[in-house]
């Protein structure tokens, strides 16, 4: 059997589940649903199966620190191919297919989406099992959701013939848009329409194959993108220039939609019917829907009180919520926003970060906490003229060398051990003891212990904003 190489797209922008998820931050880098976060429950996901390769994980280069840190907390090692523009998920397939056939391999690929949840993972690979073998001998397959209800929030897969290669698949007649509520009660009575999972398995010259017949323009720009590529650290990046002008196009569109029945030297397409408990968590009706409920309907997270409430989803980050009297309501608190929404009104949470993006706003993209990759710092407080943040340092990390133009920065150790650049000064600051950051004055800060550094840091000045940087070393690669 060929090797299986999970592949990850992670290229999601956050607008749903606002304001758990933000555009900086968005939900696959999250842990909605258990303990580990979405992304690394998808990369997680093939363990057992036999000849299972590195996964390849291809992601929007603003989220490389995250997703490469991620992975090393699953204890994996991975190839993570950077977009530096979205161009849909077609593109992003192309440059992993591509990448895993630059030696000569023709691995099967398994395509999925790093947002998506799947709470039968025995069946699942149970039946990426079956679909391997499918791919193996050239076929292009994709698994339907078994569904359950008239859902009006999912593309549906129309299913054929079974398949003489293997009955548990079908011929994949054709793909429809999200329908209308009547439309989705007649695919449901119909019984031959499946809900679209976006999850694809096929070997990855199929797939360069049919790309070549259906959209060669994808395949040119993505080709030439990867022939200038260049390797930094955990990341592959492709040209930047010769991928923004790549044409934007989704799988099913580019590629799948046109396979259906084969022919024409084209691959034939197959769908496998599949219940093992999956979502796309599209809004927070849909994560409402997947998590443990009590008795009432009622699902919460952190810290939150309910009293006469039914069907509610109450979400707590960082205080007591407490509900009364609520049905069918979402509740969602962080830091620095609240939701309330009702479950039929919750695909429209995306006007309200449209809204907040129009207004610019940054609660639109940022979390008060904002993930670097040496660590963290919480924005604590603010004003005119200062700025209050908590940073934490892992062990070993350091921020760059760098100078402000509009601000000096008051540092005070709480917890471990600084090693403090000022100039041409190189000296240590231990737990409550303190130091000073003229404005203009070269700076670094590295934690040069085997505990996190956590420290207070007060700007102060005329202008705060995050662009006031000059980089002149940084460990990450960072302009």
């Amino acid at each position: 059997m060929s090797t299986l190489i999970p592949v990850v797209l992670s290229g999601g922008s956050g607008t749903r589940l606002w304001p758990l998820s933000r555009e900086k931050y968005p939900k696959q880098l999250l842990p909605l649903v258990g303990d580990q976060t979405m992304l690394q429950e998808t990369v997680a996901r093939l363990d057992g199966i036999d000849g299972l390769g590195e996964p390849i994980l291809v992601c929007n280069e603003e989220h490389r620190f995250a997703v490469a840190e991620q992975l090393r907390l699953l204890g994996k090692q991975g190839q993570i191919l950077l977009e530096p523009c979205g161009r849909n998920t077609a593109p992003a397939l192309t440059l992993a297919a591509l990448w895993a056939r630059r030696g000569g391999e023709d691995p099967v690929l398994v395509v999925m989406p790093a947002d998506h949840v799947i709470l039968d993972g025995a069946t699942f690979r149970d039946a990426v099992h079956r679909a391997a073998a499918l791919a193996e001998q050239g076929l292009a397959v994709t698994f339907g959701i078994t569904p359950d209800c008239p859902e009006t929030g999912y593309g549906y897969i129309q299913q054929g013939e079974p398949s003489a290669r293997d009955p548990h698949a079908f011929a994949l007649r054709r793909f429809v848009e999200k329908p209308d509520r009547d439309t989705a009660e007649a695919y449901l009575a119909a019984g031959d329409y499946l809900w679209n999972s976006g999850i694809f398995v096929m070997q990855a010259s199929t797939w360069l194959t049919a790309l070549a017949a259906c959209r060669s323009d994808i395949l040119d720009a993505c080709t030439k993108a990867l022939a200038a590529v260049s390797q930094d650290g955990d990341f592959v990046r492709v040209a930047r220039e010769v991928f923004a002008q790549c044409p934007s196009d989704s799988i099913d569109y580019a590629v799948m939609e046109r396979l259906s029945a084969g022919g024409n030297g084209s691959p034939q397409a197959v769908v496998i019917p599949l219940s093992a408990g999956w979502s796309d968590v599209g809004a927070w009706d849909a994560l409402w829907k997947v998590l443990a409920k009590c008795d009432a309907g009622n699902a919460t997270r952190g810290d939150v009180l309910l009293e006469g409430c039914a069907n509610t989803l109450a979400v707590s980050e960082s205080r007591l919520v407490a509900c009364v009297g609520l049905s069918d309501v979402v509740v969602v608190e962080t830091d620095d926003a609240v939701l309330v929404a009702h479950h039929s009104a919750t695909q429209d949470v995306k006007k309200i970060v449209d809204r907040l993006k129009a207004e610019k706003r940054t609660v639109a993209q940022w979390h008060r906490k904002v993930h670097r990759p040496w660590g963290w710092y919480d924005g604590v407080d603010c004003g005119e003229r200062f700025q209050v943040k908590r940073i934490c340092v892992k062990p070993g990390a350091a921020l760059s060398l760098q100078m402000h133009h509009h601000r000096a920065e008051h540092w005070i150790v709480v917890t471990g051990t600084a090693r403090v650049t000022k100039g041409e000064e190189v000296f240590l600051v231990t737990e409550n003891q303190s130091t000073y950051i003229p404005l203009g004055v070269r700076h670094r800060l590295e934690n040069p212990g085997i505990v996190p550094l956590e420290m207070i840091e007060v700007q102060s000045g005329s202008y705060l904003g995050e662009d006031d940087i000059v980089r002149f070393e940084d460990t990450y690669g960072r302009g």
